[in-house]
């Protein structure tokens, strides 16, 4: 079964299980602190890795000790997705692991 965009009312709903997480112009958009730019740039490197793992990447800004994520499904017109909503569960699943807020 190809992907689908999701409906207005299934992102929402979708994101009240990642509250920290915003739909923004067709992207799931979340912004973590970390303690020093050695712990974002590890989360970067671990949320790397679980991209790869699910074949679906989202766009990673990595600041002095920030990370900024935006993700969104380009094979469906750059709309949001079942599969951005995993990705972003995943990352959020790392974050914790990094103590990243």
């Amino acid at each position: 079964m190809a992907v689908q965009p999701l409906t207005e009312s299934e992102i929402e709903d979708r994101l009240s299980a990642l509250p920290a997480w915003r739909a923004v112009d067709d992207h799931l958009v979340r912004s973590y602190r970390l303690a020093s730019h050695k712990a974002a740039a590890a989360l970067v490197a671990d949320v790397a890795r679980v991209q790869d793992e699910l074949d679906h990447h989202s766009d990673l800004t990595l600041g002095y000790d920030t990370v900024d994520v935006s993700v969104n499904t380009h094979s469906v017109g750059g709309r949001i997705t079942a599969l951005d909503v995993e990705l972003a569960d995943r990352i959020e699943e790392l974050a914790a692991r990094h103590d990243a807020h």
